[in-house]
């Protein structure tokens, strides 16, 4: 499998990175990682993300002005996108068909091609506007998936909820694992 990750600047851009730690290792991996993003991991947990994932084979990252990347051509074949979070302004920018950088782009391609692309906006309480622009998306064939807890799975911590979410998204793009417990 080919998946596109794309991290955008909202607050917890650090699922995203955690989403990518998961990954199974034959899975073929292309990031990019939004300027707002980095401001966010910045910001939020301090985190650099220059020496993330270097030692990883599976992983290419690219930068957001990278316009001629692979992944920015349908002919490309990649399988599945995720695009988590996804801020308000990537979001509506997917919505209308503006695709002025390489997450955008990317997002347009997988759209075309009607390949399988995730959106977890992360915002609360979303607006009218946010909500229009998922279930247009939704309606395009988009998958709309937030940041949403369960408690069925008894999660106990913090890193035990972002397991569970993670774990969901996997389900979404049909990747096995046994992040969280399943209902009996």
């Amino acid at each position: 499998m080919r998946l596109v990750v794309a991290i955008t600047g909202s607050s917890g851009a650090k699922l995203g990175l955690k989403f990518i730690q998961n990954l199974p290792q034959e899975i073929e991996v292309f990031v990019v990682v939004s300027k707002s993003a980095k401001k966010a991991l910045k910001i939020e947990e301090n985190i650099d993300i220059k020496n993330l994932f270097k030692s990883k084979e599976n992983i290419k990252f690219y930068k957001e002005n990278q316009i001629d990347a692979p992944i920015a051509s349908g002919s490309f074949k990649t399988d599945k996108m995720i695009i988590l979070p996804c801020s308000m302004n990537t979001l509506a920018k997917c919505a209308v068909g503006i695709s002025d950088n390489l997450i955008t782009r990317a997002f347009t391609v997988m759209l075309k091609e009607k390949r399988d692309i995730v959106l977890a906006p992360r915002e609360m309480p979303f607006s009218a506007i946010a909500l229009e622009n998922m279930h247009k998306l939704s309606l395009l064939g988009a998958v709309i998936a937030p940041p949403v807890l369960a408690y069925y799975s008894k999660q106990e911590s913090l890193e035990e909820m972002e397991k569970f979410m993670i774990g969901k998204w996997f389900d979404i793009l049909k990747i096995e694992h046994n992040l969280y417990e399943r209902w009996n």
